[in-house]
């Protein structure tokens, strides 16, 4: 195992969000490279938590048109619940934005939404498919209570996550 590997292997958020920013920042890179160095920082939860933040919310091209060794590195990553909480947190985060009147913020909350929904989309990874009927038939319950959402946001997720699905249930 390569020194980089042990390294990320043990990596904190805020390391991950930092590394996310520094790869995601590098127009040199292939996308093929792009998607090896993806895949070694999504091989852990605290990695893949960072990269998602920094991916979902922040202004690149490639979280809105990823490339298709991006999806394949992202079908195969550990962690694919982060991406249906990531689907279920900013589209509850958007109503209550658009409730506070911070038009602003829903609107960041939407994006982070799109694309989520759009990753989702894309990867083809029946694991995936089962974290949404999991989250669907009520498995996720205590992540949904312990964000406090109240009925109009669990609809509008339950609406999110039927989008997602291949084979409607």
């Amino acid at each position: 195992m390569s020194s980089q590997s042990l390294e990320i292997m043990s990596i904190s958020f805020e390391e991950s969000i930092e590394q996310a920013t520094a790869l995601l920042n590098r127009p040199d890179l292939s996308p093929q490279a792009m998607a090896e160095q993806v895949a070694q920082l999504i091989a852990t939860e605290n990695g893949a938590r960072g990269f998602f933040v920094t991916f979902l919310t922040g202004d690149w091209e490639l979280a809105d048109r990823p490339t298709p060794d991006l999806i394949e590195a992202l079908t195969h990553f550990p962690h694919r619940d982060l991406l249906v909480k990531n689907l279920a947190m900013s589209t509850a985060m958007a109503i209550t934005h658009r409730r506070n009147k911070q038009l602003d913020l829903a609107q960041g909350s939407d994006r982070v939404k799109q694309r989520s929904l759009n990753l989702i989309q894309q990867i083809d990874s029946p694991e995936l498919q089962a974290i949404l009927v999991s989250m669907l038939e009520g498995n996720y319950e205590s992540f949904l209570t312990k964000w406090n959402y109240d009925e109009e946001q669990r609809q509008a997720i339950t609406e999110q996550l039927r989008a997602c699905l291949k084979e409607p249930i």
